[in-house]
């Protein structure tokens, strides 16, 4: 099963803690990579001390360290540093989420690395990336999302600054590095030779501002929160039926038209206020007002019904609980399994990337702390 994998054969050493880092090497493993996580002695990644708690054990922890090892490892001690440097002459990759220079500190930065491993690939996440004049800044996820702008597009104009209702700063960085990491396995497969992939949390964030600045360039107004319409098209949002919320998503004006001629309000599509979509975008509020007289004559498994059999893009609104349960998420096996101390199981989000596929996402449950240490030393140290 593990040989059907991408990343079968592939040895990931994991420096990692929190949840960028152990996000991406989550993925790796996931996609195959055998993730060796070092963490230290004692007290191990800062997310097992994280709640809610399940066994004694953080749910936080359990939901991003899946298909990993787990050796406690102390950096600053030479015998421990010679275990630690076995482990890198037979990994194909470093990954680490230290803020810039702590390796430098440790005697593990990449100019060393390099020189006595060269085949070694060395990701670095950190909150600004290895160069600027922020580089030695720490960083959080509410951080990056204040400073890259991601706040100031999220939410709604009475809500003031807003976050992402999940951690995207830390899930967009560890994901961009899981690209990062396959683009340079693949370059060492031409070269023969490692090289550093350097990712800033704050990068990320900018890039996925790609609307926003792409609107303030233009347009020259700068991008503010809207709630949960769409800035270029409606109606594109979120709208109230009888009993309920759900969305319409209308990109186009034949699609528009249609959406008037199900809702029986024709005189809509005639209205020159909503004639295109550029005049609808400038009288949305009036348009989505006048569709929810409409909408909330009847409940919304109604109006789901009909627009989905005629080509209308629409969809429930779900809480998690909700989402957990749907069964497109049950058929694309999204909802995955941990095992937790004590032998229960913590429900946790799936691998999208194998969603469907025949492997099953959790090959291994999250470490305890130490937990691999005589398999790691025996696989390691003592065939060396």
């Amino acid at each position: 099963m593990n040989g059907e994998l991408p990343l079968s054969g592939v040895t990931v050493v994991d420096l990692t803690r929190v949840l960028a880092g152990p996000m991406c090497t989550q993925t790796l493993g996931d996609l195959g990579a055998r993730v060796i996580k070092v963490e230290q002695p004692g007290a191990g990644d800062d997310s097992r001390a994280i709640g809610p708690f399940v066994d004694g054990a953080s749910a936080y922890f359990l939901s991003v360290n899946r298909n990993k090892e787990s050796i406690a490892l102390d950096l600053k001690a030479p015998g421990e540093r010679d275990i630690f440097e076995s482990l890198l002459s037979k990994a194909d990759v470093l990954v680490e989420n230290y803020r810039p220079g702590t390796m430098e500190k440790l005697g593990y930065g990449w100019d060393e690395l390099h020189a006595r491993f060269p085949r070694l690939i060395m990701v670095s996440i950190s909150g600004f990336g290895q160069t600027g004049p922020y580089r030695e800044k720490p960083a959080y996820d509410m951080v990056v999302q204040a400073m890259s702008g991601m706040m100031s597009v999220t939410g709604s104009a009475d809500s003031g600054p807003c976050r992402v209702g999940v951690s995207i700063g830390d899930l967009g960085a560890g994901l961009y590095a899981v690209i990062g990491t396959q683009s340079a396995l693949l370059r060492r497969a031409r070269t023969g030779r490692g090289e550093r992939v350097d990712v800033s949390m704050l990068d990320c964030q900018v890039a996925l501002l790609e609307n926003p600045i792409a609107r303030l360039s233009a347009t020259g107004s700068v991008p503010g929160p809207i709630g949960s319409r769409h800035p270029s098209m409606a109606p594109f949002d979120v709208y109230a039926a009888q009993d309920g919320w759900f969305v319409i998503a209308v990109g186009r004006d034949a699609l528009f038209k249609r959406l008037c001629a199900l809702l029986q309000l024709p005189e809509l599509a005639q209205d020159p206020r909503f004639a295109t979509n550029a005049d609808r975008c400038r009288h949305q509020a009036e348009l989505k007002g006048l569709l929810e007289d409409r909408l909330r004559l009847q409940p919304r498994a109604h109006w789901l019904r009909i627009f989905s059999d005629n080509g209308v893009p629409t969809g429930e609104y779900h809480s998690v609980a909700e989402v957990v349960e749907h069964p497109q998420i049950a058929a694309r096996g999204m909802v995955a399994s941990v095992r937790t101390p004590g032998g229960g199981d913590l429900r946790v989000a799936a691998n999208p990337l194998l969603a469907g596929a025949a492997q099953p996402v959790v090959r291994r449950n999250p470490p305890v702390l130490d937990g691999d240490r005589e398999r790691i030393l025996h696989d390691f140290v003592n065939a060396s």
